[in-house]
Formats: structure tokens, C-alpha cells, sequence
């Protein structure tokens, strides 16, 4: 258990993650820090082998030293699965299929379950992107092109307007680096076929592919917001139930696209997938994912968005949080340890700009964590039912409200003389929502005590209580919420906020029900999580960077063409 008057490692990590986007050619002793985390925390569960991008050479927004899996360490499952996958054959073909995609963001593996890659990466390039990226990186480097600088992209580019030959050469590398890794599910999360900017197609899709280069896999397409829709998000107050994106809108223009046999066991109604909110989208969404890899063949899932920094690092983290929570990942690392694997590897160092989303109020990186919320149950659960009854036995749910109601005030002890145990508050209690016969507990004054988080799960009911175990870091109100009660909520599922820099806590069922493993360890992760965000960033104002005349009109152009990040781009 970490000091609690020094700063964790999840704090260093959000304080760097929110100075600065991370840029593999600029990197320091804290960046060189995280990076070295994250390979410790990668080699307690798997053998592993490194794609080197020194310098950002393959890529300037993915780590330098990108971690390929190639099986679990433990001994059984060393012989369970076996890699088919030689590191220096995939170094040279992510070399080769680079130009392929947006941003030159390749197809990269990220998580390894039963043997099954799951990748990400950005869509396809357009010409666009072909036509003008190396000029524009010769032009904002001084004469060098840091990324791009290479032998074979020059002859490339030296075939660039030579009809499709230029296509079929970038993008039979994507196939065949596709192929190596086993890769037969494309799930694409644009709500366009192409992104368009001043006329210009500045990103493509498989699924728009004209020669169909991409026919032998099989494509999904499930149109998710992008990260402009999370201002909505955090002007509701960060209540995410019945918030639901628009897609009359004019650029919308992909509709959701899923092979019938893939869909059948899943039990959601895929026709009302405009009507879903945010909250039923993301689940339905993420269901998918996990019924897709646990297929019974060796098929691994590529994920992909725009530029495949915002909607892919969301899904990615769910993913991975997810199958850890099963137990199925990640088997030996504590909720802490999980947490800041995932917002280091998974968000910071393959490129999310949190700086710009925090300056326009673009919580998507908020959203992810505080969404865990939402996937506890065991519908979410990547391990089969018969499984999950043999190896988990349900916890004991502990004191009832009503048994805690019928305690005597000198019988239910003092905030600090309780906080051993649990810490509890009433929603009705007259300092928060009301009068109450029961007395609330003050949450705020207590201390440090556990790692554990015991929270229940959530209810409308106005006659209701939430205690939790302590845990090794408060819970903390988001920015800018304030305290409501749920008859002001818009959902009946809205959270319930408490004054006095408080966290979002679910208020539980009147009869408290018996927690499994799964939700234990996910709404720890969501904790650690609050409590870090609250104190680095939560009053945190991110002010925009300014630009000069000739650069600003220079900057806009070159993000209208895809050759720099921007939020509309995401």
C-alpha cells in the first residue's frame, strides 16, 4: 500500500498524461518511467517480445517499445498456446503496411486472450493523407521527416498518382500484416465511410474499399460518437442514461452493419441501435467484442475508429479491464496495478490528446473509467455461466439496512470508530437529501484504510443506503457536478452526488445482494481511479496553445487533410 502523503504512481502518471500528448521523439526520465511500468507489469503475466519504434520511427504517437504478447508465463498455459508469430517478420511487415492507415497508426496488438490477438489502429489512409503527408512533415520538421523517412515509402510515394497501383501496393501490406496475426474480425467505429475534409477524402474504410481488398474478412460496422459527443456528456453532469447521439446529422452517414450468425446468442434488438443512449450503446457494443473472441476458432478482432486514439483506447481498456475482472488477463495484478497499465499503455502512450479533450470538455477518457459502473454484472462476464458458479462464490453481503436502522446511534460508533469495518451514508440523511431516521456517517473525513472496495449496486429508491468498505484512496466528486437527488435525475439510474468534493456513488437496493468477484474488482479499479482524477485533474483548466497567423491557417489546413490531430478527427 502506497504512502498516502506522497503522490502515487497513477497521480506522476495523470500529471504527465495531462501536460502533454506523449510524442515518441520527446521523452524524458518520467516518460522513460511509465514506460518501464508498463514493461514490468506486462512481464508478471506474459512473455513478451518488442516492436521498436525508437524515435517514433514507425510511428510518433505509439510507444517506443511496443509490447507483443506471445503467451501467458504460467506454465499451463505456455503449452495451451502457442505463437505462430515471429517478431522480426512482423517488425518488417508493420515497417511495409505503415502508410496504409491514418496517421500511419498500423495495426498493432494490444491484448492476447486464448491465443487470440486483439489489435488496434486508425482506418485506412485517403489520398488525402497520401498526397500530402510528406510534404507536410518535410515542411514542420526542418527538412526531415521523422516518421516517414524511409527507403521504401519513398518509392511509394513515388507511385502515388499512379491510379490504385499506389492502394494495392500500402494496402496488400495491411492485408498480409492482417493475416499474420490472425485477424478475421474489422470492427470499425466511424459513423462515416469517409472522413471529409475541404472536399477532400482524408480517410477511407475497409468497408468502402472499391477493389474490396478487404471481402476475406469479416467487417462490422458499428458507428459509435466521437469524442465531440462527450461534451454532452460532461455538460449533463457526467450522467451518461439517456443522453443519445443524432444521427440525422449530415456527415453520418454509416449504418450499423453486422453478420446475422454473429448476432443470434446476443439477445439485443440491433435494429434500435439509434434509440440506445450512451450507456446502452457502449454495453451492447462492448457485448459484441466479447462474443466475437470468444469464439471457438483461433480468429483474432482488429478495433478501429478515425485516428484510433479516443473511441478505440475506450473500447480496448473496456476490453481489457474486463476480461482481467474474469480473471482471463492480466491474472496476477491488483485493481491499482490493472488500472495504470491501462491508462499508461492504452490511452497515454498510444496517443490520446487528453490535453486538448480536457481544454474542450471532451471526457471521453473520464467516461471509460467511470463507465466500469455499468458492466459488473455477469452478462458482461467473457466466462461461460457454469464456470462462473464452479469458481466464484458470492461474498457475504454483510449488514442490512434495516439492521443497521434498528442499531442504536451509540451502537453504530463514530466515523473513525466505524471506518475498520464500513463507512456508510444514507441518501435521505438531513445533511445531504433530507430527514431520515437513520444517521449519515461523514465519508469525507475518513482515512486511508484498504485496497478493498466493497460498494453495492445502485437503485432509485429514495429509502436507500450506500456503504462501502474503505478503500485505499477516497472517492471524489468529478468536476462540475453538484449534489441532486435522483427525483431531479433525468434516468432513474443517475448516479448520486455528494457535496464537499465527494464521487459519483451508486445508491444500492434496499436489500443488499451478494457481490461476485467481477464486480468487486471492477468497481475497485473505478475508486482508484476517481480519487486519482479528482486530485490531478478534476479542478484542473487546460487553457488552448496560441498559434501565430501563418501558423494557425497552416495548422488548420494540415488537420482538414488528416496530417494532425484535431477533435473533430477522432
Amino acid at each position: 500500500m502506497e504512502n498516502p502523503g506522497r503522490v502515487t504512481r497513477l497521480e506522476e502518471l495523470l500529471e504527465e498524461f495531462s501536460r502533454a500528448q506523449f510524442r515518441a521523439k520527446d521523452v524524458g526520465a518520467k516518460v522513460e518511467r511509465i514506460e518501464q511500468r508498463c514493461l514490468e507489469l506486462f512481464g508478471r503475466d506474459y512473455c513478451y517480445s518488442i516492436i521498436q519504434n525508437p524515435n517514433g520511427e514507425l510511428c510518433s504517437h505509439y510507444p517506443r517499445q511496443i509490447v507483443f504478447m506471445e503467451y501467458e508465463s504460467t506454465e499451463d498455459d505456455k503449452h495451451m498456446f502457442e505463437s505462430t508469430v515471429h517478431v522480426s517478420k512482423l517488425q518488417d511487415l508493420v515497417n511495409r503496411s505503415k502508410m496504409a492507415r491514418c496517421r500511419g497508426r498500423f495495426v498493432c496488438p494490444v491484448i492476447l486472450y486464448k491465443g487470440k490477438h486483439i489489435c488496434r489502429s486508425a482506418t485506412l489512409a485517403g489520398w488525402g493523407e497520401l498526397y500530402g503527408r510528406t510534404g507536410y512533415n518535410y515542411i514542420f520538421s526542418g527538412g526531415a521527416d521523422d516518421s516517414w523517412a524511409d527507403t521504401e515509402v519513398a518509392e511509394d510515394d513515388s507511385v502515388a498518382r499512379n491510379g490504385d497501383s499506389q492502394f494495392d501496393k500500402v494496402r496488400g501490406h495491411d492485408i498480409k500484416l492482417l493475416r499474420y496475426l490472425s485477424i478475421r474480425y474489422i470492427c470499425d467505429l466511424m459513423v462515416e465511410n469517409k472522413k471529409v475534409k475541404f472536399g477532400l477524402n482524408v480517410t477511407s474504410s475497409e468497408k468502402v474499399d472499391k477493389a474490396q481488398r478487404y471481402a476475406d474478412f469479416t467487417l462490422l460496422s458499428i458507428p459509435y460518437p466521437g469524442c465531440e459527443f462527450f461534451k454532452d456528456y460532461k455538460d449533463r453532469d457526467y450522467v451518461a442514461e439517456g443522453l443519445v447521439f443524432n444521427w440525422k446529422q449530415d456527415y453520418v452517414d454509416a449504418p450499423l452493419s453486422i453478420p446475422v450468425c454473429l448476432t443470434r446468442h446476443l439477445n439485443i434488438d440491433w435494429r434500435e441501435y439509434q434509440s440506445w443512449d450512451l450507456v446502452k450503446q457502449t454495453q451492447n457494443y462492448l457485448r459484441l467484442l466479447i462474443h466475437l473472441i470468444n469464439g471457438d476458432d483461433n480468429s483474432g478482432l482488429l478495433v478501429h475508429c478515425i485516428s484510433g486514439w479516443d473511441r478505440t483506447p475506450l473500447f480496448v481498456s473496456l476490453l481489457r479491464l474486463s476480461l482481467w475482472a474474469d480473471g482471463m488477463v492480466h491474472r496476477s495484478l491488483e485493481p491499482a496495478e490493472i488500472l495504470y497499465l491501462t491508462v499508461a499503455y492504452d490511452w497515454y502512450l498510444f496517443g490520446h490528446m487528453l490535453v486538448d479533450r480536457l481544454s474542450k470538455g471532451e471526457e471521453i477518457f473520464f467516461f471509460c473509467f467511470n463507465f466500469l459502473k455499468h458492466i459488473t454484472s455477469d452478462e458482461f462476464s467473457s466466462i461461460g455461466r457454469k464456470a462462473r458458479l464452479k469458481s466464484s462464490q458470492p461474498r457475504d453481503p454483510g449488514l442490512t439496512l434495516e439492521d443497521f436502522c434498528a442499531l442504536k446511534p451509540r451502537d453504530r460508533g463514530s466515523a473513525t470508530s466505524l471506518s475498520s469495518d464500513f463507512s456508510v451514508i444514507t441518501e435521505d440523511s438531513p445533511s445531504a437529501f433530507g430527514s431520515s431516521n437513520c444517521e449519515a456517517v461523514d465519508l469525507i473525513n475518513f482515512g486511508v484504510q484498504s485496497h478493498a472496495v466493497w460498494k453495492k449496486t445502485h437503485t432509485s429508491s429514495p429509502q436507500t443506503a450506500a456503504w462501502t468498505r474503505t478503500s485505499e484512496d477516497l472517492l471524489h466528486q468529478p468536476p462540475g457536478t453538484e449534489a441532486k437527488s435522483s427525483s431531479s435525475s433525468s434516468s432513474n439510474h443517475s448516479d448520486i452526488f455528494l457535496r464537499a468534493g465527494s464521487s459519483p456513488l451508486e445508491v444500492p437496493q434496499r436489500r443488499h445482494t451478494a457481490q461476485t468477484e467481477r464486480a468487486v474488482r471492477l468497481e475497485a479499479v473505478q475508486s482508484i481511479f476517481l480519487s486519482a482524477y479528482n486530485t490531478i485533474i478534476g479542478l484542473r483548466t487546460v487553457p488552448p496553445s496560441p498559434s501565430g497567423a501563418i501558423g494557425g491557417l497552416l495548422e488548420q489546413f494540415a488537420r482538414g487533410v488528416g496530417l494532425r490531430g484535431a477533435s473533430s478527427i477522432v
